[in-house]
């Protein structure tokens, strides 16, 4: 038998149904989950039968005041951390994907917050090759994944780093990508770069006070926070002193045709699904169309996903509406407490959530009508990323991966906020046109190939991306290091906070 969820969970569904999962952020989930009568925390002698889920939403320890940043009013009422605590549990057993197999054990008075409690509520499982089975369960600060998800704006220099595995010594942290414009760029700080010292401490320190220092640094809590850092470039070594700061990200980059004997092929770096996207791949799109591509290259190897509306937006502009007009991008599966939703068809059409400057919803999509596309893919490749690959080879587009496997996130979320604090619970699993969705093992590439630090992304000499259009070209692929840092002898991931790794509804 379903169980009715909240009416903003059902809201939820009901919009995915429309705009195709067109995105995420906290703000007012649950708003309407605690109203009516008897909405209280619950007082001996209730009536209210309704979940704690629906009855305590918003029932807060410490209850926010005013309103957010998107000046709604905060739903925030007095309550109690048991009203958290049972708040928690009762949305993990309505909503979470594998809510059976959830530890029976785990007792909320043994929680002090219920942020540690919600960390140990999901499965313990583990995948065919050994991974957890759910390897994205997450908090944010509501304010923070706001301001991340709807404007692109994170708090740091504008370094993306990818880093060797926790408990592996010698540390190993190498710059990836440098945001045009930021404190690292005007630093001079460079793709490839190595970190050797922070405030003076070597990476490699492991005393909890060089630890502590080397935190501090590498992840700023506030704008303006002053830290010095050593490099490694090719045997010299580099310093720069860098300010933290809110920078607005690009989401679309670098996007440019390449010449070639057999035609013109578009390349873009595609490096986040969130709102800012939609009105930059429109662009980056009609420049390609504009240039007559016959291929297009997109450079996902750092994308962790985000919203689905704009991978589903991407898909369409990418294949057209030929393969695509009545075809299913994504089908979402939840749990056998929910309602069934619509299947979400390929959009020909702006959902209208871009931001700050919006592409009006229901503004038609251009689309190039290619047959084949190439994506380079690192394991940094995620989440909303893999729903284009699989939804695109639902409707039988040719998807050559070139690089390393994909993370393997099938999954998505329902992003929910109570009382500052937004929960990312797995809620769904997607499946394409064709009833596929069984990669959480990840997508394995077509030729594999090592990321190449040495050259800029978009370099037609870069590694990945020489080795895309030579495949492109004769279908072989170069014998190429597979390994994900050149030069490194240990395997590097990106580092990056879990919601950067999403499959988001609104």
């Amino acid at each position: 038998m379903n169980i009715k969820l909240s009416p903003a969970f059902m809201a939820a569904l009901a919009a995915a149904a429309v705009l195709s999962g067109c995105g995420g952020g906290g703000g007012s989930s649950g708003t309407t989950a605690g109203n009516g009568a008897n909405s209280g925390s619950g007082a001996t002698g209730s009536t209210d039968t309704r979940s704690d889920y629906v009855r305590l939403a918003a029932s807060c320890q410490r209850p926010r005041s005013g309103t957010s940043a998107a000046g709604v009013r905060f739903p925030d009422r007095q309550g109690s951390l048991s009203d958290e605590l049972k708040w928690v549990r009762s949305f993990i057993d309505e909503t979470y994907l594998w809510y059976r197999e959830v530890p029976t054990t785990l007792r909320q008075e043994n929680y002090s917050n219920p942020i540690d409690y919600f960390a140990d509520l999901k499965t313990t499982a583990v995948t065919s090759s050994g991974r957890a089975k759910d390897q994205f369960h997450f908090t944010y600060a509501t304010d923070e994944w706001e301001a991340s998800s709807t404007s692109g704006i994170e708090l740091g220099y504008g370094v993306t780093w990818a880093s060797s595995a926790a408990g592996v010594l010698p540390r190993l942290w190498r710059v990836t990508l440098v945001e045009p414009g930021s404190p690292a760029a005007l630093a001079g700080v460079q793709r490839g770069d190595t970190l050797q010292l922070v405030d003076g401490v070597s990476i490699s320190d492991t005393t909890q006070s060089g630890i502590n220092v080397i935190n501090a640094a590498l992840f700023p809590e506030s704008a303006g926070s002053l830290h010095r850092f050593a490099l490694d470039r090719n045997g010299v070594t580099v310093n720069v002193q860098l300010a933290a700061a809110r920078l607005s990200l690009q989401p679309v980059a670098n996007v440019k045709v390449i010449d070639t004997p057999t035609g013109k092929v578009g390349y873009l770096l595609f490096n986040d699904h969130n709102a800012v996207a939609e009105t930059q791949l429109i662009a980056a799109i009609n420049t390609l169309k504009a240039a007559n591509v016959t291929d297009v290259v997109l450079d996902m190897r750092y994308n962790g996903g985000g919203y689905l509306a704009i991978a589903n937006e991407l898909a369409y502009m990418i294949a057209g509406p030929t393969p695509t007009t009545g075809k299913v991008f994504s089908r979402l599966q939840f749990n056998d407490k929910t309602t069934p939703i619509a299947p979400m068809n390929f959009l020909a059409s702006a959902a209208g959530i871009s931001s700050p400057a919006p592409t009006a919803a229901g503004t038609a999509l251009p689309y190039l009508g290619l047959r084949r596309v190439t994506m380079l893919t690192t394991p940094g490749t995620c989440s909303a990323s893999e729903s284009v690959i699989n939804g695109l080879r639902g409707v039988d587009v040719e998807v050559n991966l070139v690089g390393g496997e994909t993370c393997g996130k099938p999954y998505g979320f329902y992003p929910e906020d109570n009382c500052g604090t937004t929960y990312f619970a797995v809620q769904f699993q997607g499946v394409n046109n064709k009833g596929f969705g069984d990669y959480a093992n990840g997508f394995q590439p077509t030729c594999r190939v090592g990321d190449d630090l040495t050259r800029p992304v978009g370099d037609t000499s870069e590694g990945m991306l020489s080795a895309a259009l030579s495949y492109r070209a004769n279908g072989i692929c170069p014998a190429t290091a597979s390994r994900f840092a050149a030069g490194a002898a240990t395997p590097l991931k990106l580092v990056r906070p879990l919601a950067k790794e999403a499959a988001i509804l609104r």
